[in-house]
C-alpha cells in the first residue's frame, strides 16, 4: 500500500504529504518511500558559537502542530509498511514472549500494621491490582488499575501509600505518560475517592501521623522540575495546599518520603554531586523541617532513622561510600557523625536497611551486587549472602519492619528468575518465599558466564553473558549486546524472560558493564561522565571487538541495543564504528546533546550539568559537540537502525530522535533500513500495559531476526 493511502487513513492532507517529501502517487504506481522531512533554516545560538539546525522545526512543545504530527505519522506508516513482510514472525514472537508471563500472579505479601499487602495480576488484564488481607483472611481490593485504565490510552499508578491508621490510600495517577501526576485519596472503609485533588505533581508521597496531612511535590509547569513541597490536608480545596519548602537551585531533584519507622518526613534534595536532607517529626506536621547536614559540593548522603539515631550512607572522605550514625539531637553538624562501616577502595556501598539488631548493606564487589549483614557496632563479624553463579544480582525486597531478624531480599541471574528469600540474620538460615514462575521456560537449558574485555587504555571491562547450553564458541553466533553507561546506573545481570526468544534462536546475550555506570565503584562512574564521556562509547566498541575476537559472535551478526542515555550510546557508536554492527535499536534516545543542554526550559537540563557539562562554557561545548550523535551524523554507511520514542516523553523529548532520523535519512549512504516509530499515546517508558510492552519488544526482536534472514 502506498504511503499516500496510509496517511489519508490518518486524516493527513496532500499538503502534509508534500511537506514531508513523500510522492503522492496512487498505490499501484509507487512503492512506499521513506519520509524526507523538510529543511527549514534555524540558528541555534550559544556563547560558544552558533549552529544551523534545519530540523529544529520538529520541536513542538504543544505536540499538536499538524506539520509535526504529519511527519511522525508518516514515519509510523513507513515502519508499518516495512514490517508487514515479517508480520507473522512478529506475532510468533509476541505469543512466545507473552507465553512466558504467568498471567494470574501475585507478589509475596508483606506485613504492615494489621494487614498483609500484595500486588496481584489477573489473567488477560494489563494492569496490577493492589490488595490487602486482614488477620481473618479477608482480602480487600484497595486499587484496581485496570478500572482506572478504562477509556484511557495510557495509565500508570506510579506510587501509593497507606496512611498510618491504614484507613486511607494516597496514590499518584498519570494518564499521559508525561510523568505529571494527580494525587487521589481513597477512603478504604468505603472505597470512595475524595472529590478534592491536586495535579501537576511528582510521584512522591509522605504522610504525617495525624492521618490527614500529606506532603507532596509540585512540579514547574515548564521544566517539570520538582520545585515546591506542599502540605495538603485531606478534603480541602487544592488552593489551600500550603508551601512548606521551595528549592531555588534548579540543578537539584527533590522528593519526599517517610523514614522506615514512620517517625519522620524527609525532603531529599539530590544533585549529581551534592545532597541535602531535611527532616520533620511526623507527629508535628505544622513544625519546621531541620537540615540533617547542609549541602556542599561533592558531598552526598542518604539517611534512615531507628531508635533515636540517624543511620547515614555518605561519601564523606569515602568515594565508594561508608555508613555513619548520629543522634537526632546532633543533626545539622556532620562533624558529630560517627563511622559504623568503613570505606573500602574495592567495595561500593549502594544501599542499606536498618533493623533493631542488624545493619544490612547492599554493595558491589567485582561488578556484582552482594549483601553483607553487620551486627551493630561489630563490623568485624559481618557475614555475606553468597551465590554459586558467575553473574548474579541481589537486592533488598520490601522491608518495612525494623523489629525483626528477618531480612527479605531478592536474588536473580540471567538464568534464575527473581526469587524472594527470607534470611534470618541471627541464624544464617534462609527460605524461599517465592520464585517468579515463568511458563515455558527451563533454566537448565542455559548457561551464564563472565568475560573481561580490555579497553584501549588497558581498563578491564566486565561483560555478563547468556547463551544456550551446547553453545559452540566458534565465531558463528549472532550477538545481542546491551549497555547503558550513564548517571552511575549499573546494568545488572537480572533475569529477563523476553531475551530467550533470541537466545533460543542461537543468540549470545551480552551486558557490557561499561564506564559511566557504578558496577566497579564510584571511579567507574567518574571515568564515564563529563570530559571522560568518550570512555563509555569506546568501552562498548571494545567489548564488541573482544566478543568477536574470542569467537562469541560472528562479525556480521552483531546487534546493539540501548535506551535513553543508552540511546545516546547507540547514536555515538553508530557514528564512530558503524561497520561493526549489523543493526542497532535506539529507544527514546538522547541524541541531540548540545542543543538540549543549552535549553534550560527543557525538563532535566539543569539537573544534568554535572553529568554532561554545561555547553555554555568551554571546554564542555566542544567536547559534547564531538560526540553528540545528531551533530556528528556524516556521509557514511550506517547499520540498520530501529528508533522508538513516545510523543509525551518528559525525559527525552520526542523531537530529539525525530531530528536525528531526519538527518540520518539525508546523510546515510547505505541501503540498510532506518525505521522510526513514535508511540503517540505514551512517554519515556513506552506503553503502560504489561502485554502492550511485550508487543513492543516482539517488534524489536522481529526487526533483528528479519535482518538476519535477509542477509
Amino acid at each position: 500500500m502506498a504511503l499516500k493511502n496510509r496517511l489519508y487513513v490518518s486524516g493527513l492532507t496532500l499538503t502534509a504529504l508534500l511537506l514531508i517529501g513523500c510522492n503522492p502517487q496512487p498505490a499501484a504506481e509507487s512503492p512506499v518511500q521513506a519520509p524526507v522531512a523538510e529543511q527549514r533554516p534555524y540558528t541555534v545560538e550559544s556563547p560558544q558559537g552558533n549552529r544551523q539546525d534545519p530540523y529544529y522545526w520538529l520541536r513542538d512543545d504543544t505536540r499538536t502542530d499538524p506539520d509535526v504530527i504529519a511527519y511522525l505519522e508518516a514515519e509510523n506508516a513507513y515502519y508499518d509498511a516495512y514490517r508487514e513482510k515479517y508480520a507473522d514472525l512478529t506475532q510468533t514472537l509476541e505469543q512466545e514472549i507473552i507465553g512466558r508471563i504467568k498471567q494470574d500472579d501475585s507478589s509475596v505479601p508483606y506485613q504492615k500494621g494489621d494487614y498483609l499487602y500484595a500486588t496481584k495480576y489477573e489473567a488477560g488484564k494489563e494492569y496490577p491490582i493492589y490488595v490487602r488481607t486482614d488477620a481473618q483472611g479477608n482480602e480487600q481490593v484497595m486499587l484496581d488499575v485496570n478500572l482506572l485504565a478504562e477509556g484511557q490510552k495510557y495509565m500508570a499508578v506510579s506510587n501509593w501509600s497507606v496512611s498510618p491508621n491504614q484507613q486511607l490510600l494516597a496514590y499518584m495517577v498519570d494518564n499521559t505518560g508525561r510523568r505529571q501526576y494527580e494525587l487521589r485519596i481513597r477512603d478504604l472503609t468505603t472505597g470512595e475517592d475524595y472529590a478534592q485533588t491536586l495535579s501537576g505533581l511528582s510521584a512522591a508521597i509522605a504522610w504525617a501521623k495525624d492521618n490527614k496531612t500529606l506532603f507532596v511535590i509540585e512540579n514547574d509547569p515548564q521544566t517539570l522540575l520538582s520545585t515546591r513541597v506542599l502540605k495538603y490536608r485531606l478534603g480541602e480545596p487544592a488552593e489551600s495546599a500550603e508551601l512548606v519548602y521551595e528549592e531555588t537551585d534548579n540543578t537539584f531533584y527533590m522528593y519526599v518520603n517517610n523514614t522506615t519507622d514512620g517517625e519522620y518526613v524527609q525532603i531529599h534534595l539530590d544533585q549529581t554531586v551534592s545532597t541535602e536532607v531535611r527532616v520533620l517529626d511526623a507527629d508535628t506536621p505544622d513544625g519546621d523541617f531541620q537540615v540533617l547536614a547542609p549541602r556542599e559540593r561533592d558531598f552526598q548522603y542518604s539517611a534512615d532513622h531507628i531508635n533515636g539515631r540517624w543511620i547515614i550512607r555518605s561519601d564523606l572522605n569515602a568515594p565508594n561510600f561508608q555508613i555513619m550514625q548520629v543522634a537526632h539531637e546532633d543533626i545539622g553538624d556532620k562533624s558529630k557523625w560517627q563511622p559504623l562501616v568503613q570505606h573500602k577502595d574495592d567495595v561500593f556501598i549502594q544501599d542499606f536497611a536498618v533493623f533493631s539488631n542488624y545493619l544490612a548493606i547492599n554493595e558491589r564487589s567485582e561488578g556484582l551486587r552482594r549483601i553483607r549483614i553487620v551486627p551493630w557496632n561489630t563490623e568485624d563479624q559481618a557475614q555475606f549472602i553468597a551465590s554459586d553463579e558467575a553473574a548474579y544480582v541481589t537486592g533488598f525486597e520490601r522491608n518495612v519492619q525494623q523489629d525483626t531478624d528477618i531480612l527479605r531480599y531478592t536474588y536473580s541471574s540471567l538464568t534464575t528468575p527473581s526469587t524472594v528469600y527470607a534470611y534470618n540474620m541471627a541464624t544464617g538460615k534462609q527460605e524461599v518465599l517465592k520464585q517468579t514462575e515463568v511458563p515455558n521456560y527451563d533454566g537448565s537449558l542455559y548457561e551464564t558466564a563472565r568475560t573481561w574485555a580490555t579497553a584501549d587504555d588497558g581498563t578491564k571491562i566486565p561483560v555478563s553473558l547468556l547463551y544456550k547450553k551446547g553453545f559452540k564458541q566458534d565465531g558463528s553466533a549472532p550477538l545481542y549486546q546491551y549497555a547503558y553507561g550513564s548517571y552511575g546506573s549499573s546494568s545488572d545481570p537480572y533475569f529477563r524472560s523476553t531475551i530467550f526468544s533470541l537466545v533460543d534462536r542461537g543468540f549470545v546475550y551480552a551486558i557490557a558493564h561499561i564506564r559511566g555506570g557504578q558496577e566497579m565503584g564510584r571511579a567507574w562512574y567518574e571515568n564515564g561522565k563529563m570530559l571522560n564521556k568518550i570512555n563509555t562509547f569506546t568501552d562498548f566498541i571494545d567489548v564488541t571487538e573482544h566478543l568477536v575476537a574470542e569467537q562469541y559472535a560472528h562479525p556480521d551478526k552483531v546487534f546493539a541495543m540501548g535506551g535513553s542515555a543508552g540511546g545516546l550510546l547507540m547514536g555515538a557508536v553508530a557514528n564512530m564504528a558503524p561497520a561493526q554492527y549489523r543493526g542497532m535499536m535506539a529507544h527514546v534516545p538522547f541524541v541531540d546533546v548540545v542543543t538540549t543542554m543549552l535549553d534550560e526550559s527543557i525538563p532535566l537540563t539543569t539537573n544534568e550539568f554535572d553529568e554532561w557539562g554545561n555547553p555554555k562554557h568551554q571546554p564542555y561545548y566542544d567536547y559534547m559537540l564531538s560526540y553528540s550523535p545528531y551533530d556528528q551524523v556524516k556521509k557514511q554507511d550506517y547499520p540498520a537502525i530501529l528508533v522508538t520514542t513516545g510523543l509525551h516523553d518528559s525525559q527525552v523529548q520526542y523531537f530529539e530522535p525525530a531530528k536525528w532520523v531526519a538527518k540520518l535519512r539525508t546523510h546515510k549512504s547505505d541501503a540498510n533500513p532506518l525505521m522510526f516509530k513514535t508511540n503517540m499515546a505514551a512517554g519515556h517508558g513506552g506503553s503502560s500495559g504489561r502485554f502492550s510492552r511485550m508487543k513492543e519488544i516482539a517488534e524489536e526482536y522481529a526487526f533483528i531476526l528479519n535482518l538476519l534472514q535477509e542477509r
